[in-house]
């Protein structure tokens, strides 16, 4: 039975200890809630993948405490350094080339000599990783390819049982998972949209010096082996199907509004009544549950403009949209 607990001095001593005995615990983040392990521990990184039932060839993303510890793990090079300065700690997850002596296990980077690393915000999160001193590998605390957790409940909802301790710190501010950038070529790579806007990355990059041009990523297949998480074709999915760009509901489907397009159904949600891309991000996932709990046959949803945190949000809901 997994024990839920809220954060504080001893259930973060408790969740370090954990942590250097190999087990997981899942902790909050200002993005989504993570399922940690201790990321030089193959044995222990191989639990998150056994809890998850996540596939192997899914890279993981590895946490530390500060950006001096994240390059100690990874070749910093100029458009890192400056993604780094203008975003960490915060919800960007940066690829670099892995260093010689880096300690993370290859079943965390899924083989690759690169590796996804992140400086978190929340606070919480950063007092566990300063607590156990070590990266720690975390990708979002629920199934492989289901709906990710924003709230300590989701998590239990789908890993009781499977994971030693929740730390609740409450709702997840930002709602989203962070925005991940390749840093190992000559331009910046985005591999998946997040809580941090392509615009922002592209004005961080030009204020450092850097070229501000922003390759985008391929989609992929759920057969191909991605560099980052997230970037498989079905990733986020309900049990029920998800139908996009929904003005009205058909029939009997739970209709989540955005805007003027007011939500339908049992629950009646509403993304952002205002049409506040933030407000909606952070209601993303927690209105999923919500409305997959009522076990409509279909999750109807809005449309939700492109721009800005748009691009993240479309991202999520074109993955939970898609085929299984």
């Amino acid at each position: 039975m997994t024990v839920c607990l809220a954060i504080s001095n001893q259930s973060i001593a408790d969740a370090a200890a954990l942590l250097q005995k190999g087990q997981l615990v899942a902790f909050p983040t200002e993005t989504v809630y993570g399922l940690g392990a201790d990321a030089t521990d193959a044995a222990a990184v191989a639990r998150i993948f056994a809890a998850k039932q996540r596939p192997a060839f899914n890279p993981l993303i590895s946490h530390v405490a500060t950006a001096e510890a994240a390059f100690a793990l990874g070749q910093k090079t100029p458009i890192a350094a400056a993604l780094a300065a203008a975003f960490w700690p915060g919800p960007l997850t940066l690829i670099l080339q892995r260093s010689s002596d880096c300690p993370v296990a290859m079943l965390t980077t899924a083989g690759l000599d690169r590796l996804g690393i992140r400086v978190p915000a929340h606070d919480g999160a950063r007092r566990l990783l300063t607590a156990f001193a070590k990266p720690v590998a975390a990708p979002s605390a629920n199934p492989s390819g289901q709906i990710s957790p924003s709230r300590a409940e989701h998590v239990v909802k789908g890993l009781d049982g499977k994971v030693e301790l929740v730390l609740d710190g409450g709702a997840c501010e930002n709602g989203l998972e962070s925005t991940i950038v390749d840093c190992t070529g000559a331009r910046a790579l985005l591999l998946r949209p997040g809580g941090v806007t392509r615009d922002a990355l592209a004005a961080a990059l030009t204020a450092a010096g850097c070229d501000p041009e922003i390759d985008i990523a391929a989609p992929l297949g759920n057969d191909e082996n991605p560099l980052a998480p997230g970037q498989l074709a079905s990733h986020y999915s309900p049990n029920s199907s998800v139908r996009l760009m929904a003005k009205s509901r058909d029939g009997n489907e739970e209709l989540i509004g955005f805007g003027t397009v007011q939500g339908a159904g049992k629950l009646g949600l509403n993304l952002s009544p205002s049409g506040d891309l933030i407000e909606a991000a952070a209601n993303l996932f927690s209105m999923l549950h919500a409305a997959d709990a009522v076990n409509a046959e279909t999750i109807a949803i809005a449309p939700i403009p492109v721009d800005g945190l748009g691009e993240a949000i479309n991202d999520r809901l074109r993955r939970a949209a898609a085929p299984r």
